[in-house]
């Protein structure tokens, strides 16, 4: 029998992304957006408010990058959600961790996250079925400690999810199957 649910957030799992902007001083804002996915290849939706201090500064730079959250930093991903950039000014000093400047866009790569979409900002979108920011991802760099030879290692990422159901994290980091083929058994028969 089924039960029903009093939630409206019933996507699991939902990505755990380090949003990073400069700030207007050059200082550098991160925030956690569960809200996000790939709109189609090689363009980011992250379904965030204009009253984020991260929509403000991807709007004023034009610019913005992706992260996806390990496990190894879990504390501090969770306290870029917590903390706002609109009232803690050294939010990402409060971290302890360090970056980069992007390669193709001007904003930061934070260093310990290992997987990293730098992104250009196409376009803000406000209608009656969500809002967000619109960005063409223009360069991905890992760190080397998660590839295996020239590709990404998705197990050594050790990417986290969001549980809206009972808001905790979980650890995304075990391949269980093979996509665009494992299924092809049942076309046999």
């Amino acid at each position: 029998m089924r039960k029903k649910l009093n939630i409206t957030e019933g996507i699991f799992p939902m990505p755990v992304l380090m949003v990073a902007t400069y700030n207007e001083d050059g200082s550098i804002n991160v925030m956690n957006a569960a809200w996000g996915t790939m709109q189609e290849r090689g363009t980011v939706a992250l379904n965030l408010t204009e009253t984020h201090k991260t929509v403000k500064n991807i709007k004023a730079k034009g610019a913005f990058t992706v992260s996806i959250a390990d496990a190894a930093h879990v504390v501090e991903a969770d306290y870029f959600g917590v903390a706002s950039g609109n009232k803690v000014t050294n939010k990402f000093k409060n971290s302890g961790l360090t970056a980069s400047k992007a390669e193709k866009v001007d904003a930061p790569i934070i260093n310990e996250f290992p997987l990293c979409l730098e992104c250009e900002f196409i376009e803000y979108q406000d209608n009656e079925y969500g809002c967000g920011v619109i960005g063409k991802v223009v360069n991905i760099t890992a760190d080397e400690s998660v590839m295996n030879g020239d590709k990404i290692d998705m197990s050594l990422v050790n990417a986290i999810a969001f549980d809206p159901y009972t808001h905790g994290y979980y650890r995304v980091s075990e391949r269980i199957g093979e996509a665009f083929k494992d299924g092809l058994q049942l076309s046999k028969k």
